[in-house]
């Protein structure tokens, strides 16, 4: 993240940001996000968002919280950049995150804007700010385990782009789209090493084709 040059230091990473609180969406350092922002409390995160360090916290809400204006959050959550907008004629705003660094919910402070504000403490996820190839995983296993999951999920994807991306951005862009539940695309938040999220994954989308093999999905039973 440190080569792009509209990317905040670590160091200056805001002291507070706004939550998006958004069942199911994520998005990891170096990926991307689309979001239709309509809803005017969301609207206002924007526009304020837009004119200061364009940083807002996608948290995923916990689904056993009850409260659907005001559900209870994961601790994690990722800090995303506004890289691109756009308006549309019946009053929307089309936004594009790229992800920067996660982030944990040290407390929720009171707001005048609707939208909700928290004090995120960066310190366990200094490791995002370094994004390279140098890392103990195995690149192959992980793109032929691919290669089957996409087969029989009916999936298509650019491999060749896909090959080219580094392998922590690859490993957080596949848990920032594929079909998980909330609780294992959570868990794959919370893993600070790219190693350990790495073994996340490989556990996940090993569990899936086992599932797949014998017909039947084994989360039921």
């Amino acid at each position: 993240m440190a080569t792009n040059p509209f990317t905040l230091p670590f160091e200056r990473l805001p002291a507070t940001l706004p939550i998006f609180p958004l069942h199911n969406a994520i998005v990891m350092p170096g990926a991307q996000l689309p979001l239709n922002i309509f809803e005017p409390r969301y609207l206002n995160m924007v526009f304020d968002s837009l004119g200061a360090d364009r940083m807002i916290g996608m948290a995923q809400p916990d689904p056993a919280s009850k409260d659907e204006n005001q559900p209870r959050v994961y601790r994690t959550g990722t800090a995303g950049r506004i890289t691109s907008f756009s308006e549309t004629l019946d009053g929307r705003l089309l936004v594009v995150m790229t992800g920067v660094c996660r982030f944990d919910i040290r407390e929720e402070i009171p707001t005048t804007r609707d939208y909700r504000r928290v004090i995120p403490d960066w310190d366990r996820f200094h490791v995002d700010y370094a994004l390279s190839d140098a890392v103990s995983c195995d690149r192959g296993k992980l793109m032929e385990l691919l290669k089957d999951y996409f087969q029989r999920k009916s999936l298509s994807t650019d491999w060749t782009v896909m090959e080219q991306m580094s392998f922590p951005v690859l490993v957080n862009v596949l848990i920032s789209q594929l079909p998980f539940e909330v609780a294992e695309r959570q868990a794959l938040v919370e893993a600070v090493s790219v190693e350990d999220r790495y073994a996340k994954l490989l556990g996940l989308l090993e569990f899936e084709m086992a599932a797949a093999r014998v017909g039947t999905d084994v989360r039921q039973h």
